[in-house]
């Protein structure tokens, strides 16, 4: 217990961190100093190896680079739940399971209502889908005791599981060309980790080193490269022996080691670089478009249908069980947190509309006040309900 108090109290304050930063850049964009701004998103970076050249502006190489990092320290939480934490069981796995199928169907079905038809716009169905958890749990944090813990667990739970959910869409819907030689490199990478974890390696610079392989091939591959993050993740041994036969886990270390630098570098830098919206380029009408209206209301009011109405059968049907010193307001209230999709949002927003600003803006700032609504909404909904017995 004392280990998820603990994600929590850091959770929750990386989302105040993301409020923060968020503020930043929209300040930042809308002042006179969006050129300097603009300047540092497209700053020139390069890595050169012989033949090997990686060059991107400093935008590009936080979502490709930094956020394979994110989707490693997902893919180890992921990991480390499903074999010995809150998603060991099927009757652990069975609310927030069913919970976050409904928070990722029901939103991509309202975005298709508004944006059926157009080829292009329907690359974002997928946008109105995620949960921002930092976001989320810093908004749960402000409540204090009044949300019982089995509430918080829900939420996490569900979050990690839409985040599994997203890293299969981004997989299986946002892949470009592909590289057979690269694809290759990227097998035989992955071969080679699956070696090291079956012969009980336990150096960390190892599975370190391959990753670095696999990250680089897969980027050139055409699929993205934040899936290199999840599958080494996957393959880091959850337990391991030392030369004198103690057990220890890399994967838990390096779960631990990351958690500080991703919830308070990573994902802040990502939110400064990808949330900077100039609003003064976004007309009512815009905002009144197939595309933002589709996200905005995907996340507002399919998200909280979709896990709500997804947890009402479940529990109506005796599948699941209601989270334990809770009650259905409060449940409500965290399908509610759910919309705030945020970082997750923009970052699938960033691989549907390739950052064309074909919306002029429109489409991020959707994200933002979906979000915003969602939070302000779930916490009154919250903050009205009886604290838990």
């Amino acid at each position: 217990m004392k280990i998820i108090e603990e994600f929590i109290k850091r959770e929750s304050t990386a989302g105040l961190v993301l409020i923060l930063v968020t503020v930043m850049a929209l300040a930042l964009q809308n002042s006179p100093l969006a050129a300097w701004y603009g300047s540092f998103l497209h700053t020139p970076v390069e890595i050169r190896f012989g033949a090997l050249q990686i060059a991107k502006p400093l935008l590009l190489w936080v979502n490709d680079g930094l956020m394979a990092v994110f989707f490693f320290l997902i893919g180890l939480e992921l990991k480390r739940e499903v074999m010995e934490g809150h998603l060991s069981s099927i009757r652990q796995v069975a609310l927030p399971g069913i919970a976050a199928l409904g928070g990722m169907v029901v939103p991509a079905l309202v975005f298709i209502i508004f944006n059926q038809g157009e080829s292009f716009a329907m690359n974002g169905w997928a946008i109105p889908t995620a949960t921002d958890i930092a976001f989320a749990l810093g908004i749960l944090s402000l409540l204090g005791k009044r949300i019982p813990v089995s509430l918080k667990i829900f939420l996490m739970a569900l979050a990690i599981i839409d985040d599994l959910g997203a890293i299969i869409i981004i997989a299986l819907f946002y892949t470009g060309d592909l590289s057979v030689l690269s694809i290759a490199i990227a097998a035989a990478a992955l071969a080679l980790l699956f070696a090291m974890n079956r012969m009980g390696v336990a150096k960390k610079s190892a599975y370190i080193l391959v990753g670095i392989v696999l990250w680089i091939s897969v980027l050139k591959s055409g699929v993205h490269a934040t899936l290199a993050g999840v599958a080494l993740a996957f393959l880091i041994p959850l337990n391991s022996k030392d030369k004198r036969g103690r057990t220890f886990s890399i994967a838990k270390e390096m779960e631990h080691d990351l958690h500080y630098w991703v919830a308070f570098m990573i994902l802040p830098l990502f939110a400064f670089v990808n949330a900077g919206v100039d609003l003064a380029g976004i007309s009512l009408k815009q905002m009144l478009g197939p595309v933002p209206m589709g996200i905005m209301l995907g996340l507002f009011i399919g998200k909280q249908l979709g896990v709500f109405g997804f947890s009402w059968v479940a529990i109506r049907f005796k599948l699941a069980s209601l989270p334990a010193g809770s009650s259905w307001r409060q449940l409500y209230g965290v399908a509610v947190l759910t919309g705030i999709g945020f970082t997750m949002s923009l970052f699938v927003d960033s691989l549907a509309y390739n950052d064309s600003q074909v919306y002029y803006f429109a489409d991020k700032l959707a994200i933002l006040l979906g979000s915003f609504l969602s939070g302000i909404a779930g916490y009154m909904v919250l903050k009205g309900s009886k604290p838990a017995s």
